[in-house]
């Protein structure tokens, strides 16, 4: 596929600076740019890349500045990311996709699949499972009885849904994810740990994306909620009887507690721990390994640290902690002095 400087533009809405006529094959990284390809700059400490790329087209913001002529042509747009974005997608979209149920998959004889999917070998689709249309289950995916899952979805090579689950529309589970497994419940008795028996369920809303190897727990009773739009990265665990609300992304190892209630639009960096039976407000953003062991119940919030408290009072206190060995010999000098003078009377 090869498209113009001046298609592209007309699709993102962009501006050209060279030459319209300019032609693209593929995609690369504005530092490893080659001819026919297309590259975006978006982060300022990558400018520098700009003036020699061998790339034949790049996407740039509309607020950036040159200070000297480069051989690529520009398309300005309000937004690099996002358009690079856009055009991912369309590149995306226009791959064929595979159809047809592979000889080798095992598919239940009253299991419903619709038009257009794919189902891989070795896969496995139980008893009364509903698959929508255009579906893509790849080889070694396991779909338990009684599951539903809506259209254009796709199921990675050894992800695993369990019973009775339901998936929305254009959902994506990556390889290795677990939906449905039990959640963590146990009762202390005399001889041990007595199991709670986990009869929930998991829902997973339209358009979520759950990365590599990361568990959503069905619930002990009702349902443990992934709503609508939530990308989930790889290696993160969500508890039973979690809901986690629209639009929220979690980076690498973020690990939910039972029974907490994350709000929409929320952001939590890697590594961030959150106890149960606690709720987080919408839009709070919270840094890297930080531990929220509370409620946060103020909207728009950041928050960073173990206890995890406002950022601002957490970069104060954290320029303190680095002067504490410094303080600390003062102190003990001042003592020292103090002694001293208390000798001396």
């Amino acid at each position: 596929m090869e498209f113009s400087a001046k298609q592209i533009a007309e699709f993102i809405h962009g501006k050209i600076e060279g030459d319209e006529n300019a032609t693209v094959n593929t995609f690369a990284k504005i530092e490893e740019g080659k001819k026919g390809a297309i590259s975006f700059l978006s982060n300022p400490k990558y400018t520098h890349y700009l003036y020699d790329t061998e790339s034949s087209v790049v996407l740039v913001d509309e607020a950036l500045e040159l200070t000297r002529q480069t051989k690529a042509t520009l398309i300005r747009v309000s937004n690099a990311y996002e358009s690079v974005a856009k055009l991912l997608q369309l590149y995306e979209s226009m791959k064929p996709k595979k159809q047809g149920i592979d000889s080798m998959a095992f598919v239940s004889s009253t299991a419903k699949i619709g038009e257009g999917c794919y189902v891989g070998a070795f896969a496995y689709i139980g008893d009364n499972v509903e698959i929508g249309d255009n579906c893509q289950i790849y080889p070694h995916a396991t779909i338990y009885d009684n599951t539903k899952i809506g259209n254009n979805c796709i199921i990675y090579p050894n992800a695993s849904i369990y019973h009775d689950c339901r998936i929305g529309n254009n959902v994506t589970l990556h390889s290795g994810c677990v939906i449905g497994a039990d959640g963590f419940g146990f009762a202390p008795s005399q001889d041990g740990y007595d199991k709670i028996p986990q009869i929930g369920i998991v829902t997973i809303e339209d358009n979520v994306e759950i990365g590599a190897n990361t568990c959503v727990d069905r619930s002990t009773m009702g349902s443990t909620y992934i709503r609508n739009g939530v990308k989930l990265d790889n290696l993160i665990q969500i508890a039973h009887n979690v809901e986690v609300g629209k639009n929220t992304v979690m980076a690498a190892q973020v690990g939910v507690a039972g029974s907490t209630k994350v709000g929409e639009w929320c952001m939590f960096g890697g590594q961030v721990g959150m106890a149960g039976h606690i709720t987080i407000a919408d839009r709070t953003n919270v840094g890297a390994q930080a531990g929220i062991p509370g409620n946060v119940m103020k909207p728009d919030t950041t928050i960073l640290g173990t206890p995890a408290y406002d950022a601002k009072g957490f970069m104060k206190s954290s320029a303190i902690f680095r002067k504490l060995p410094d303080m600390y010999a003062q102190l003990n000098n001042l003592q020292q002095e103090i002694e001293k003078l208390k000798n001396n009377r």
